[in-house]
């Protein structure tokens, strides 16, 4: 691992220091003092890593000195030398850690996701296979504190669900989830299936990092919006008025279709915040498409077409394909607790992989 330099760690723990000076300052403005906050947020682990590494390097450095002091007595000698032996093994720890918080940060992890969940191959199977995965992520949500919240859905006959969109809040919710965009793959015996035999089908999960006003301007005159009645399963009209809402961006190209609440105005503003989030999502991947020489992580692109896991039922195990990790744990994974297995996984094997890169630069 490329060690990081003293004058480096030098630097983070100035800046630390000149972050919390400038905001004990008084008479700071109100907008100054939340971005030093934020900034001091931010360093403040970095910090805490860097303070770790030079005292296990300064120990180090002493206690070798008094491991190779022939004047020293032998048992003081001894002990030097089974203490150097213990921050050889603790020093590498904290560098890598050093490492990770030096590593460049997606600066969408910390936002709130839009989860895109569609039923692919398999017909009805496969909507029933799309609503076994949005559960999945609620439940996932729910054990981790953040706040699930259902923007759009298109039932199925049968059960399950075409496509359903929701809107998932909390800290880091986009780093934690943005390696599960792709192709989930089931094999399994459908319940309508007589002859015992097992179908394969999928379901597309995408998941985007939730876009702010800000982000992304949207003009009035790039978008035509269609107001019409909503209508159900099978066609039939679910209600009265022209509460269904369909606003295509015009430059894009790009069509969503909210019909979920029976307010107009609460459809439109649905719809606006999946097209701001789907713009901000085009923009993103057209900068990183720019930026030269940028090296793809092994774990995944978020390519949608990438099949990423398979759920086999008979065998009760689920296989990642990008980390080559299998759990037979299919019903844990499927209630949302034994999800993090997986997710903590794919986010161990990204690091490990940039981390691999700055030593390769």
């Amino acid at each position: 691992m490329t060690q990081i330099s003293s004058e480096r760690i030098a630097q983070i723990e100035a800046k630390r220091q000149e972050l919390g000076q400038a905001m004990a300052a008084g008479d700071l403005p109100p907008d100054q003092f939340v971005r030093l906050s934020k900034e001091y947020a931010q360093i403040e682990p970095v910090a805490a890593a860097a303070r770790e590494v030079r005292r296990l390097r300064a120990e180090l450095e002493v206690l070798n000195g008094m491991a190779a002091d022939a004047s020293a007595e032998p048992e003081l000698r001894e002990m030097a030398e089974a203490e150097v032996e213990d921050i050889r093994v603790k020093l590498p720890q904290a560098e890598r850690a050093l490492a990770l918080h030096l590593l460049p940060r997606d600066s969408a992890d910390e936002r709130a996701a839009m989860l895109e969940v569609r039923a692919g191959t398999g017909g009805d199977e496969a909507a029933l296979f799309a609503g076994d995965l949005l559960r999945m992520y609620q439940r996932f949500a729910e054990e981790n504190g953040w706040k699930f919240e259902l923007i759009s859905t298109s039932v199925s006959d049968v059960g399950g669900y075409k496509e359903a969109v929701a809107s998932i809040n909390g800290a880091g919710v986009f780093a934690r989830l943005k390696f599960e965009s792709g192709v989930h793959r089931v094999q399994r015996v459908p319940a309508t299936e007589s002859g015992g035999r097992i179908h394969t089908s999928a379901a597309t999960v995408a998941v985007l990092p939730e876009a702010e006003d800000v982000d992304v301007q949207i003009d009035d005159k790039d978008l035509r919006i269609d107001v019409y009645r909503s209508s159900g399963p099978g066609g039939q009209s679910v209600n009265t008025t022209d509460s269904a809402v369909r606003i295509t961006h015009l430059p894009t190209g790009l069509v969503v279709i909210q019909q979920d609440e029976k307010s107009q105005h609460k459809n439109k503003a649905k719809a606006l915040k999946v097209l701001r989030t789907r713009l901000f999502e085009m923009e993103r991947e057209r900068l990183a498409s720019e930026r030269a020489g940028a090296r793809k992580s092994m774990v995944g692109s978020g390519d949608r077409s990438e099949r990423i896991r398979t759920y086999n039922f008979p065998q009760g195990r689920v296989t990642d394909h990008r980390i080559n990790l299998t759990l037979h744990k299919l019903d844990a994974i499927l209630e949302g607790p034994g999800l993090a297995e997986l997710t903590d996984a794919l986010i161990a094997e990204d690091e490990a992989q940039r981390l691999a890169g700055l030593e390769e630069a």
